[in-house]
């Protein structure tokens, strides 16, 4: 086990969640598919299998290098600089949500709806 997932493994105190789903896809109005907790800040990001990949953007642009899934009941934390996996690091209160956090629903249109009137004076 590398040094990182070593000293994560080993943690006793907890990182609190920056958000409750890709913090950079809220920022910007796009879908994620599933999340990741870092576990020296608390960024939420999105995962490799998303389009925008957060989470390994974060890693790599701040330097740290461990996180654990953001997900239910999963306990697993990644390396990215050692590319190394733990199936199981310590989960405190907060951690990991009660279900999956999935992206804001974008089908319905955000403000007032149009709603469309026929045209005055003309006879069919």
């Amino acid at each position: 086990m590398c040094q990182h997932l070593a000293s994560s493994v080993e943690r006793s105190k907890p990182v609190t969640p920056s958000a409750q789903g890709c913090e950079d896809c809220l920022a910007i109005g796009d879908e994620w598919v599933h999340l990741r907790l870092c576990l020296t800040c608390g960024h939420v990001g999105c995962c490799n299998d998303s389009r925008n990949k957060h989470a390994s953007v974060h890693s790599r642009e701040a330097g740290h290098a461990v996180v654990k899934s953001f997900e239910p009941d999963e306990e697993w934390a990644w390396c990215y600089a050692d590319e190394e996996l733990v199936e199981r690091v310590p989960t405190f209160d907060g951690e990991s949500p009660p279900r999956h956090l999935g992206p804001p629903d974008r089908t319905r249109p955000s403000g007032p709806r149009r709603v469309r009137r026929p045209a005055r004076g003309r006879r069919r």
